[in-house]
C-alpha cells in the first residue's frame, strides 16, 4: 500500500441462533403467514403489542441475518432458514402446550408459563417433555394416578397448614 501500513478488519461473528425476541417475531410472522397468507408490520405490532417502529427494526435485523425478505406487495416472506427456525419454535410451543394441557392448567396460565420458559429450555429437555406427554397420553391411568396423588398431597398439606 502507498501509505505504508495495512489495516486489518475482522467482521463481527453472526449469532448462531436468533435471540429470544427474534424467535418471538419469527414465530408470530410464521403464524400470520399460515393464518392469512401474509404478514405485515402492522399485524405483527398489533399481535405482539409493540410499536411498529420496533417491528420495523427487528424485521431489518432478521433480514440482515437471512431469516426473512421483504417483497413489495407481498409483505414479509420467511426464507428457508427463517421457516426452519419458526417451525422449531412452533413445535417447541406445541409440545409445551400439549404437556401442560394434560394437567388441566387453564389456557391463559399455560400461555403465560409457556412464554416465560420456552426460550430457556434445551432441545433435550423439550424432547423429554414430549416423551412424558406421549407416555401420559398412552397411559391415561397413570396420569389419573398422578392427578389423584397431587390432590391427596395438596389436601394433606392444607390440613397441616391449619
Amino acid at each position: 500500500m502507498a501509505s505504508g501500513f495495512v489495516v486489518y478488519c475482522r467482521a463481527m461473528p453472526m449469532p448462531s441462533s436468533p435471540s429470544q425476541s427474534a424467535e418471538d417475531y419469527l414465530e408470530r410472522i410464521h403464524e400470520l403467514i399460515e393464518e392469512k397468507g401474509y404478514a405485515r408490520v402492522v399485524d405483527i405490532a398489533s399481535s405482539l403489542k409493540v410499536k411498529q417502529a420496533s417491528v420495523t427494526s427487528m424485521v431489518q435485523k432478521l433480514g440482515e441475518l437471512g431469516y426473512l425478505k421483504y417483497e413489495k406487495y407481498r409483505g414479509l416472506i420467511l426464507t428457508t432458514k427463517g421457516r426452519e427456525v419458526a417451525r422449531k419454535i412452533q413445535s417447541r410451543h406445541e409440545t409445551l402446550s400439549r404437556f401442560f394441557s394434560l394437567f388441566g392448567l387453564d389456557p391463559e396460565t399455560q400461555k403465560q408459563d409457556i412464554e416465560g420458559i420456552e426460550h430457556h429450555l434445551s432441545p433435550a429437555t423439550v424432547e423429554v417433555l414430549a416423551d412424558l406427554a406421549r407416555f401420559f397420553e398412552e397411559h391415561p391411568e397413570t396420569l389419573k394416578d398422578f392427578q389423584k396423588s397431587r390432590k391427596t398431597t395438596k389436601s394433606q398439606t392444607s390440613r397441616k397448614d391449619r
